[in-house]
């Protein structure tokens, strides 16, 4: 039959709380960032980002971590249709720090969780034929059920033609040998397992582990003689991989050394975190295996997958994507900290984790020193203006246009209420840094600017409006470049994005050339922002222009997104249709043109709250048919 997927990974799931604090035991860390974790998943998310259709086969529990493992493995494109929710059971936990280069403390929160309780009656002999490979985990082998999953699936790979790949993945921990504070064990000799796993590795395509989990399944004194135990029983391809070593592929006999098998070396750089590098370099591997590379690239593959992710915090989220394997394989770096390598970081943090967005129409409304004055111009308290905001958000609710993602630019001071409502659900939201009119640019919340960003959810993308020209006195815009710098390096330090509005003087020449200067000039000066968001023009020429620079500059932008300045709706269309053949404007963001009539309406007491919301929601969705039909109403305006 025809194969729609290349690998579906069966086994661990869970949410790992990663200490960051570097070099001191678990019990002295005082934060910790979450991320998904667990052999099987770390494996479906890498082998999704090295470009396989991937899925996965586990179960989370129906409460929050469940869900945010769920989510998380759909961002990272990986098939969710048999990730399953147990009613009973919670979503594993993890807590685990870096001591140091050889201690990487572990706490497995594992008894009774739910990706232990996967039944063979949850095993679904179609799913598992649709795919090119099956990759099993060791530790679903060690208890009864999860063992009897994992041989039905074994026995469904067999009679659809899959491949079946085995993650040796030996925790002791896992097999009752060792105690909760014994977690990082990575090695017990234990005959009983040794059984366990030579019952299995019959059946197996492709095995792979490092060599205490070499030695754990074919039970020798030493690795060559595990490694033959194990041919004895199997015909598969063994990989057997060595940390800073490489690794060792022996797809026939074995010889009287590990350097005879097919050895290829890793590379030279800082061991930083050990944990998930083994699942890197599967994922790696993989994305070669399956695709039906030869051994020498298979290793390449995994060797230099995990290289990257030994180099860096976490397991899941430190694969990397598949242009940035090829990156690294092709020019390497001159960094023995690879996470200190600003050119893979940035290749890591662009090509990861999001999702891909296209076309997004934003409704922004994220003004504060406009709404006071207007506010104050009709009598109207300061509280009025947080109400406003809610019934703005109400009716952005409203608009439901097929074809485009819907934004939300809003603050924190007037729009905190419509803010948090938004918040985990599907609208894209941006968040205004700056205080208004400010210039030198100044943050609304301090100095502290990193401080500031560690409180805000992630999921919100961070705005900020500078008034910039390049051609401004060399104190203020020195100045002003500083402190842009400083806001976009604090983005990479808490994994926000950076939407960067420029807005340079119309009395300092002409703006379209201003922009294009400035755009340039950031890039100049270090910084790469995630978005743009720039003033509309007169002309699709400046787009062309603009989008040859930012290809040039930075080909991982995500776009441009182009402002409103409360330009006349009739003109601002008219505006749209010049960006028709520009590829790098993905939307608008557009807020007084479609909120101010409204708005003051509503503060002088000549409209009701529903009204404002219908009207506000009319503008939107024309404001979106208008950006929909902006190649049509291009021809118009070029005749």
């Amino acid at each position: 039959m025809q194969k729609s997927l290349d690998v579906i990974c069966l086994g661990r799931s869970s949410v790992d709380l990663y200490g960051d604090q570097i070099g001191l035991p678990l019990e002295d860390m005082s934060s910790f960032s979450k991320y998904v974790g667990g052999c099987a998943t770390n494996i479906a998310v890498g082998t999704s980002r090295l470009g396989l259709k991937s899925a996965l086969i586990t179960r989370v529990g129906d409460e929050q971590m469940g869900r945010f493992v769920h989510q998380t493995l759909a961002v990272e494109g990986v098939d969710v249709s048999h990730v399953s929710t147990d009613p009973e059971r919670l979503t594993a936990l993890v807590i685990l720090g870096i001591r140091n280069r050889k201690e990487f403390p572990h706490i497995f929160y594992r008894e009774n969780c739910a990706d232990m309780a996967i039944e063979a009656a949850h095993i679904d002999p179609d799913f598992i034929a649709s795919a090119n490979a099956l990759v099993l985990t060791g530790t679903h082998f060690s208890k009864p059920g999860v063992e009897a999953a994992s041989r039905k699936a074994m026995e469904y790979a067999k009679a659809g033609g899959t491949r079946i790949v085995l993650d040796i993945d030996y925790r002791p921990i896992a097999w009752g040998l060792v105690g909760h504070a014994d977690g990082e064990n990575r090695f017990v000799k234990a005959d009983t397992v040794t059984a366990h796993l030579m019952s299995i590795v019959p059946d197996c395509d492709l095995i792979v582990g490092t060599e205490e989990e070499i030695n754990i399944a074919g039970g020798g004194a030493t690795t060559i003689e595990s490694l033959r135990n194990i041919r004895a029983v199997s015909n598969a391809a063994i990989v057997t991989k060595r940390g800073p070593l490489g690794c060792s592929v022996f797809p026939d006999e074995i010889p009287d050394h590990l350097d005879k098998g097919i050895a290829v070396p890793s590379h030279e750089i800082e061991v930083y975190n050990t944990l998930g590098a083994g699942d890197g370099f599967m994922s790696g591997f993989l994305r070669g295996w399956v695709r039906g590379e030869d051994w020498e690239t298979c290793c390449r593959f995994g060797n230099a997958s995990g290289a990257l992710v030994v180099s860096r915090h976490g397991c899941a989220p430190a694969i990397p994507s598949w242009r940035e394997l090829q990156y690294y394989l092709a020019n390497g770096s001159s960094h023995h900290r690879l996470r200190e390598d600003t050119v893979l970081e940035h290749l890591h943090r662009m090509t990861t984790g999001r999702r891909e967005i296209d076309n997004l129409c934003t409704m922004a409304f994220d003004h504060r020193a406009q709404l006071e004055a207007l506010a104050a111009a009709n009598g109207a308290s300061k509280q009025r203006i947080i109400d406003f905001k809610s019934l703005v958000a109400k009716a952005v609710e409203r608009v439901t246009p097929d074809g485009c993602d819907v934004g939300m630019i809003i603050d924190d001071i007037y729009g905190a209420d419509a803010l948090a409502n938004a918040t985990g659900g599907a609208v894209w939201l941006a968040r205004p840094v700056e205080l208004p009119d400010s210039r030198p640019l100044r943050f609304q919340h301090g100095d502290n600017i990193t401080g500031t960003l560690m409180a805000w959810p992630r999921s919100h993308v961070i705005k900020c409006l500078v008034q910039y020209h390049p051609d401004d006195a060399a104190a203020l815009r020195l100045e002003q470049e500083r402190d842009v710098m400083r806001l976009y390096k604090a983005c990479l330090q808490t994994g926000h994005e950076l939407l960067l509005e420029i807005v340079p003087s119309d009395a300092n020449g002409d703006r379209d050339e201003a922009v294009q200067r400035s755009v340039n000039r950031f890039y100049d000066i270090g910084v790469f922002p995630d978005w743009w968001k720039l003033p509309p023009s007169k002309t699709d020429t400046h787009w062309v222009a603009l989008e040859n620079i930012i290809e040039d500059r930075d080909p991982l932008c995500r776009g441009v997104l182009v402002l409103g300045l409360a330009t006349p709706f009739d003109e601002l269309a008219r505006d749209f249709a010049r960006t028709a053949a520009s590829n790098i404007c993905k939307g608008f963001a557009v807020g007084r043109t479609l909120f101010h009539g409204p708005a003051e309406d509503w503060f002088a007491g000549r409209i009701s709250d529903e009204d404002v919301i219908d009207q506000v929601a009319n503008n939107f969705a024309q404001m979106i048919d208008a950006w929909d039909r902006r190649a049509d109403a291009s021809k118009s305006v070029q005749a």
